[in-house]
């Protein structure tokens, strides 16, 4: 069985926004890898850290058993620490997925580090696997005027992953469109809009 690909070459956007120390490496790519072995996850984040000055921004188990390993930094050295860690990877990768040019929010997005503002109304995407969440949320803040509200990549959720997004009714049916057109719709679980959310409901978001 070939191994899934997720690759985008999107452009016209800034830096990306993430959180990591100000070192000088942190920039507008990002890449993922994610792995059917746990032991095999390890030894790929360290062989990536090193080929080249990036930015380790996740890298743990999720479920069911695999491992994720995400970095980000200017183009020229994620593409260099993406191939190293596809090397070493070998036949234990699973799926993997290179965005070149991300989102300012995509960053802040996957290290749980999202800024609290109002909800107007809310979507939600539910994705079978991590890299084609990253993607089509990618696409959605590129294509409308909205937020992600909330990003959750595997962890607990059965190796799923999902985000939530916020802003005015339209820009959110155009940001779902978006986000379920660059993926393929085998990895689409679902995806649901709430306009003008309850009170309660946003109380219990991460805004």
């Amino acid at each position: 069985m070939s191994e899934p690909s997720h690759i985008a070459d999107l452009v016209d956007v800034a830096d990306l926004a993430d959180p990591a120390p100000d070192d000088g490496r942190a920039g507008p790519a990002l890449a993922l890898i994610e792995l059917s072995s746990i032991a095999r996850g390890y030894p790929v984040a360290d062989a990536m850290v090193k080929r080249a000055p990036v930015v380790l921004a996740d890298c743990r188990p999720v479920s069911p058993g695999k491992f994720l390993v995400l970095v980000t930094g200017e183009v020229a050295a994620v593409d260099e620490a993406f191939r190293a860690g596809l090397e070493i990877g070998g036949d234990r990768v699973v799926d993997r997925l290179f965005l070149p040019q991300a989102h300012p929010l995509l960053g802040p997005a996957v290290r749980g580090a999202i800024p609290p503002a109002g909800v107007e109304s809310l979507a939600a995407v539910e994705t079978t696997t991590v890299a084609a969440s990253i993607l089509a949320a990618d696409a959605a803040v590129k294509a409308a005027a909205v937020r992600i509200v909330e990003m959750q990549l595997g962890r607990g959720i059965g190796g799923k992953a999902f985000f939530t997004l916020s802003g005015p009714l339209a820009e959110i049916e155009a940001a779902v469109e978006a986000a379920t057109g660059v993926i393929e719709p085998a990895v689409v679980v679902a995806t649901e809009i709430v306009p003008a959310p309850h009170d309660d409901l946003i109380a219990k978001l991460p805004v």
